[in-house]
């Protein structure tokens, strides 16, 4: 039975910062604990990536019937 509680002791002091970084999305076994980019950097860059996409979707849905007909 010590040996049971020993290992669930050792098994949750591993799992929890493996835990941590998987909720994170990032590397396992990065440090949990590092700081986060800025948030208005993370928002400037999904903000140019989805205005690129939007954009490339607009452009898709507009060509004229002739030139998605000859596709």
């Amino acid at each position: 039975m010590k040996k049971f509680f020993i290992g669930l002791v050792i098994g949750a002091v591993v799992a929890f910062p493996l835990g941590i970084n998987f909720g994170k999305d990032v590397p396992l076994f990065s440090n949990p604990f590092a700081a986060k980019p800025d948030i208005t950097e993370r928002v400037k860059e999904r903000t140019e990536e989805m205005l690129k996409d939007t954009k490339e979707a607009i452009h898709e849905a507009t060509k004229p019937v002739k030139e998605q007909m000859q596709k």
